[in-house]
């Protein structure tokens, strides 16, 4: 896929990139840590699944190779509570009825679950009953969240989230950072492949102590927080409010005091940290499937980190952007990485020099 990308694209040299063998995992199953089922009544039965290819039609998923036994576990069980209790789910055709997603989050590492029940208003029919079953038939779960997404609409998740029960986030730990998670906040969805990835990460940067690292579309802070402790400063931004928020407060807990984390698009703010003075010498970017936003690509070549890795979830976009960076950059090495096993996405970390 990597390869393909960059015969489509061109980027300069691209035909003598040194592109390393993809990392896998062990066990290719079983990974996710998160699951967003939709949840309606088909026959007169619940279900709880995912939607076929390009509609509406929802296939009830009793069993899923890449979740957990976990979080498949907490899903149907909380099906058959919502059922016997006659909790009433959500009918797309009419726009009637209340539980629309059932979310589960877990953490690999205490073992320990969030719920979110996403709803098409604020009642919660049953509310106390379904909550004190929860408490005492899924122990797991010491999370209890709702959201409220009112109406049609193509987004799983509405503005308003409340709290139920329990504790408010769940704790999960890469690389000896530990991240407090809120139901909304970002993080990736295979712990074990993303702990790898950021090694590599860590390796290409080749950080020292008088570092200054960028961690642009920084999200709740995993990438900057693991290598703080290498460098003199680590400045981080992302769009979502509350992402920033549980930077700051990731950076707290494990009392890293060398961070800096600011709301705003990392095509906006870099070039004004640029005006104000502010000359990192390393970079690491970790955009979405859109690749990079043409403003920060010029601040890239107008800044020129000397170190700089550019993390890609999308070989396209990655290689669409190489062909502009690599007017002044040149790239040592693509490492990809299966961070998702059983599907058609890889990842893959590209280390960038000055030419």
């Amino acid at each position: 896929m990597v390869v393909q990308a960059l015969e489509k694209f061109k980027p300069h040299g691209y035909a003598q990139y040194h592109i390393t063998e993809t990392v896998g995992m062990a066990n290719p199953w079983h990974y996710r840590n998160k699951a967003q089922f939709q949840v309606r009544e088909i026959d007169g039965k619940l279900a709880a699944g995912l939607y076929a290819p390009s509609s509406h039609t929802l296939i009830d998923l009793p069993e899923f190779a890449t979740q957990t036994d976990l979080t498949m576990h907490i899903i149907r069980t909380v099906l058959k509570l919502v059922e016997a209790l006659g909790i009433p789910v959500y009918d797309e055709q009419h726009n009637a009825g209340i539980l629309k997603t059932i979310v589960v989050r877990e953490s690999f590492e205490t073992g320990q679950a969030q719920l979110t029940l996403i709803t098409n208003s604020q009642k919660l029919p049953k509310k106390q009953a379904l909550i004190t079953a929860i408490q005492e038939q899924l122990p797991e779960v010491v999370s209890i969240m709702q959201n409220v997404n009112k109406g049609k609409t193509v987004m799983v998740w509405g503005d308003e989230t409340i709290h139920l029960t329990g504790q408010e986030t769940i704790t999960e730990t890469l690389n000896g950072i530990h991240f407090e998670l809120t139901a909304r906040a970002f993080f990736q969805l295979n712990p074990k492949q993303t702990a790898k990835m950021y090694e590599m990460v860590e390796d290409a940067l080749d950080l020292n102590s008088n570092d200054r690292l960028v961690d642009a579309y920084c999200g709740v802070g995993t990438i900057g927080l693991s290598l703080a402790n290498q460098v003199a400063e680590v400045r981080g931004m992302d769009t979502i409010p509350d992402s920033i928020e549980a930077a700051k407060h990731n950076a707290a807990i494990n009392q890293i005091e060398n961070t800096e984390y600011f709301v705003g698009a990392a095509e906006e703010l870099l070039p004004q940290w640029l005006d104000d003075g502010f000359q990192p010498t390393a970079l690491v970017v970790d955009p979405p499937r859109t690749g990079l936003d043409q403003q920060l690509i010029d601040a890239i070549l107008l800044s020129l980190p000397a170190k700089f890795v550019y993390v890609s979830c999308n070989p396209s976009t990655l290689a669409r952007d190489l062909k502009q960076l690599t007017t002044r950059y040149q790239v040592e090495q693509i490492q990809p990485l299966d961070m998702f096993p059983q599907t058609a996405r890889v990842e893959a970390v590209v280390t960038l020099t000055l030419k």
